[in-house]
């Protein structure tokens, strides 16, 4: 049996026990490592769970910050310079993963104490996790604030992609579960994947059909 809760019994919901409920009502969300390197050098490393489509010409994708109540240096390095790498995260260093969420001040590398590899490339002043098989190059584009709690979305353009050559299919689809990508559950429940099938594009009045690897 179901149980309800309104917006009342929400709000009146223990703070810590409010936050993990929310966080984990939305279900399974993309999970990534965001690089960046301030301009003196020094580079941080945090995990978001919310990644979003926005579109493929140009290519972009949002994300959102929490209030910046407190340094959120990740967010300061993009502003100041405009770029930031995009890394997703696998079964092999998902606990390191998780640790660069712990508020580390600004001059010490989350890449050290969590034990993952800076990497650099060419054109790219951030740093990669050399230990993901996907890897995102972004350009800063936007910055809208939300009034009613004081987070942030930050709008980017995509420059390059590192990407395994067996898990692009013939289509462009990316098959994340060859490459490894897991996910996440609200802020602490990591999860692999399992594909049950790829759907035909809906069209009014044809049946739909599940399509075969490609």
């Amino acid at each position: 049996m179901n149980k309800e809760f309104n917006l009342n019994d929400i709000l009146a919901f223990e703070k810590r026990f409010r936050a993990t409920f929310i966080n984990s009502l939305g279900g399974f969300k993309s999970l990534a490592l965001i690089g960046t390197r301030s301009r003196e050098g020094n580079t941080n490393l945090a995990v978001f769970n919310s990644l979003f489509h926005i579109g493929a010409n140009p290519p972009m994708f949002g994300f959102i910050v929490r209030p910046d109540s407190v340094d959120r240096h990740t967010l300061s390095n993009i502003l100041e310079t405009g770029e930031f790498t995009v890394n997703h995260v696998h079964e092999a260093f998902y606990k390191n993963a998780h640790q660069t969420s712990a508020r580390y001040p600004k001059d010490i590398s989350e890449f050290e104490e969590t034990h993952l590899t800076e990497e650099y490339k060419a054109g790219c002043y951030a740093p990669f996790v050399k230990e993901s098989k996907i890897q995102v190059v972004a350009n800063f584009s936007q910055k809208i604030d939300i009034q009613e709690n004081g987070t942030i979305i930050i709008i980017a353009k995509i420059k390059s992609v590192s990407i395994p050559e067996d898990c692009i299919q013939t289509d462009g689809f990316v098959d994340l579960e060859k490459a490894g990508t897991i996910t996440v559950s609200g802020l602490d429940s990591y999860h692999r994947t399992e594909k049950i099938a790829r759907l035909s594009y809906a069209k009014p009045f044809i049946k739909t059909s599940e399509l075969n690897s490609l």
